[in-house]
């Protein structure tokens, strides 16, 4: 009889693991498909990590090795080859020890060093100060480096399916920017590359601290039903296995319960409780060949009712990460909607797998399988990213964004030859032709749709046959066409031909939106379009002169209005006092305006059940409005407020805790001020100490004292001082320091 698939994390194993067990367990799984003798060259690999990460530690307190070994883990559930595998057991030495690329290739091999250096140059890479030119710079070597060999990118998403495992120690911040990060960018490259087993486990991850009320709400409810849902997917599997019996279908048939993100999406977009969702599970069926796959759909349907717009072919037409199944909704003999997805053995496999799949069940563990996209037919897509015809971070950002966004549906057309052609919903025959090549659509002068002549803004429908007409004599695409077209392909390539083929008349066009514009906003372009200024947006949008801003501006891919802050942006640096390091320097040893010792202003909390009492705040953590506080009976000056995550608090001996006693903020304290120290953790460069003094003036802050620390590495440790409204004017101030060059990070006083 089948069994109810529980979803587990892959590769985690049970806390606290040691790293012996850890290494035990990764031998027993290396066993089961790869050679003997790449157990030796494992043990060495993991002697030789162990080694080099000594001392360190992760933020959960673990030994460092502990990540590398779950990593390798993660590998071998992908059933990995031995040379990824051992490339992350050894793939953050380079980048964290002595441990050179060299080093790997003398102790392993050339492949097993090019695979570590690749995770490596992907780890090191935000090196830009803009946030989307460093997004957009980090993606083109992301997806250069799977051009060359997709296990790196595999090696990368095992290394951040288990960071995310261990999210729980980082702040909050970190725990949703690197959760938006893994749902925007991660998630679906692992989608593209056909890898559920990652995908979805990084999904209900990302949720977790994305939205950790509604993801716990949602565990907790899902968990109520568990017998209930279980007994119901047991009866199905027992109906659905006779009935294949009966017809002489040799299956396997078993239920499987959708990941939790699916099933948050479906409550988002469906605006419905979960009472209201029945196909929480799906029950799958695995055959031996296709045959067996339309006969099983065929006794599917006669035993069930289907519902109607539910089936989906993906075999006949399988989607771009190469997945094939069919997958239908029916309803049970007792009215419960739920899917069926039929499958063969080796479509599960590509399914689980997806590319992952060259590597896995290879006789003897053999690694000579598939690497390059050159040979991956499903990999179309990331060839179509690389030959972006566009070196704008932005646009570059949003074509992928477009590209890999899950939550469109596609439209499936063919061309006159019969091939399969995947387009965004609501595609026109624009997209159409520029999917088939730029030549086509930028000659393109009509279109016929099953042999009718069609509109151009016609919208495609599943099984049409597009035939694209073309003359030479077309003068080249509309402006119009860039509202029309839906796919991110057709737009980029339509920017491309008005940036190079009309080039002056963007330079024209753009000129003149530009300074009416700034003449709108009362801009004096005199005092604006100063060299010095003209550079840094040159710097910014990665042109070489002026004329190519302008140019941007007439094509679409910059906005007059961006040109024009970034410029007003310079012009008001230019203007603002200028603080260097002495003038610091200078004022604290004169206790002129940074006072080391200010007298903090009392009131502004409300004590529980006692009145008239001297309240002071602590020193020790420093809290503000906004944070969650307690107070402490101190003797002889009345109480004294804590933050509840303050290190005495949490500290405190029992004996203590009985003078510990409620306190909340009193409203109206928008006037006062709290004073609050941070620790800024910075690279040690010139000028560093006067851009924070800087970013705190022109923000209105004035600092009220200041201490700093420089270690052997040339790190440098700021500790700041100064007078704060609330927790949220703090956390903003805390944000543009953080964006602030060679500023690595920062915490709470």
């Amino acid at each position: 009889m089948g069994k109810v698939e529980e979803r587990e994390l892959i590769g985690t194993p049970k806390e606290y693991t040691s790293k012996e067990d850890l290494f035990a367990l990764l031998c027993n799984g290396v066993k089961e498909y790869l050679k003997e003798e790449d157990i030796d060259m494992l043990k060495k690999a993991y002697e030789i990590a162990d080694r080099l990460h000594k001392g360190q530690k992760r933020r959960s307190g673990e030994e460092y090795i502990i990540h590398p070994l779950c990593v390798a883990i993660i590998l071998v559930n992908l059933r990995m080859d031995i040379d990824t595998i051992i490339a992350g057991i050894l793939h953050d030495t380079v980048e964290d020890t002595d441990y050179t690329i060299e080093d790997v290739k003398n102790d392993f091999s050339e492949h097993i060093a090019m695979l570590v250096d690749g995770v490596t140059k992907l780890t090191k890479l935000n090196l830009v100060n803009d946030k989307v030119e460093r997004q957009a710079e980090n993606l083109r070597h992301m997806f250069l480096a799977m051009s060359k060999d997709i296990r790196v990118i595999i090696i990368k998403l095992a290394d951040r399916l288990h960071n995310l495992r261990t999210l729980e120690y980082q702040t909050r911040e970190k725990q949703e920017e690197k959760s938006l990060e893994t749902l925007e960018i991660y998630s679906p490259i692992a989608n593209r590359l056909g890898i559920s087993k990652i995908k979805t486990n990084m999904d209900d991850l990302s949720l977790r601290y994305l939205k950790p009320k509604e993801y716990h709400e949602l565990v907790k409810s899902i968990k109520l039903r568990k017998e209930t849902r279980e007994a119901l997917i047991n009866e199905l599997i027992k109906e659905v296995e006779t009935k294949l019996k009966d017809a002489g279908i040799k299956a396997e048939v078993y239920g499987r319960v959708k990941n939790l993100f699916s099933i948050y999406k479906k409550l988002i977009n469906k605006h419905k409780t979960i009472d209201q969702i029945y196909d929480l599970f799906a029950i799958r069926i695995l055959v031996k060949d296709v045959k067996d796959c339309y006969a099983s759909l065929g006794i599917i349907h006669e035993y069930y009712k289907p519902i109607p717009g539910r089936f989906k072919d993906y075999i006949a037409m399988p989607k771009q990460n190469n997945y094939q199944s069919l997958h239908t909704t029916v309803l049970s003999k007792k009215g419960i909607p739920f899917e069926i997805q039929i499958r063969t053995y080796d479509m599960h496999r590509v399914a689980e797998y997806g590319v992952a799949a060259h590597w896995a069940y290879k006789e003897n563990g053999n690694s000579s399988g598939v690497k390059s996209i050159e040979e991956l037919e499903q990999m179309n897509w990331l060839k179509d990213i690389l030959n972006a015809e566009t070196d704008n971070s932005k646009e570059f950002l949003n074509y992928v964004k477009d590209d890999f966004d899950l939550l469109k549906s596609k439209v499936y057309c063919f061309t006159p030859e019969g091939d399969v052609v995947t387009l965004p919903q609501d595609s026109t025959p624009i997209d159409f032709a520029y999917m088939i090549h730029s030549a086509i659509g930028n000659k393109m002068v009509g279109a016929k749709v099953n042999g009718v002549l069609v509109p151009i803004d016609y919208k495609i429908k599943n099984g049409d046959q597009i035939s694209i007409l073309t003359s030479g004599n077309s003068q080249g695409p509309s402006r119009d066409w860039l509202k029309i077209v839906k796919s991110p392909q057709a737009k980029t390539k339509i920017q491309h031909w008005f940036k190079k083929e009309r080039r002056e008349e963007n330079i024209s066009v753009g000129k003149d939106v530009f300074e009416k514009y700034c003449k709108s906003k009362k801009y004096n372009l005199d005092e604006l379009m100063k060299p010095e200024y003209i550079k840094e947006a040159l710097k910014k949008y990665t042109c070489q002169e002026l004329d190519d801003l302008y140019a941007l501006i007439g094509h679409g891919g910059l906005k007059e209005s961006q040109l024009a802050n970034k410029l007003k942006e310079e012009y008001d640096k230019a203007n603002i006092k200028t603080i260097t390091d002495n003038d610091i320097l200078a004022s604290i040893n004169s206790n002129d305006k940074f006072q080391t010792n200010k007298e903090i202003k009392e009131g502004g909390v409300l004590v529980k059940g006692i009145d008239d009492i001297a309240v002071h705040y602590a020193r020790c953590c420093s809290p503000v409005p906004g944070d969650e506080i307690v107070g402490f009976i101190t003797r002889g000056r009345g109480i004294t407020v804590h933050r509840t995550d303050c290190i005495n608090i949490i500290n405190l001996p029992d004996s203590e805790k009985e003078r510990l006693f409620d306190v909340t903020w009193q409203n109206g304290n928008e006037n006062k001020e709290y004073f609050v120290t941070i620790n800024i953790f910075v690279n040690n460069k010139k000028g560093i100490l006067a851009e924070i003094s800087k970013t705190l003036t022109e923000n209105n802050i004035e600092i009220r004292s200041i201490e700093s620390r420089i270690n052997k590495e040339e790190k440098g440790t700021l500790i700041v001082g100064f007078e704060i409204k609330s927790k949220e004017e703090l956390n903003r101030i805390i944000s543009k320091i953080r964006s602030i060059e060679n500023v690595i990070d920062i915490e709470r006083g």
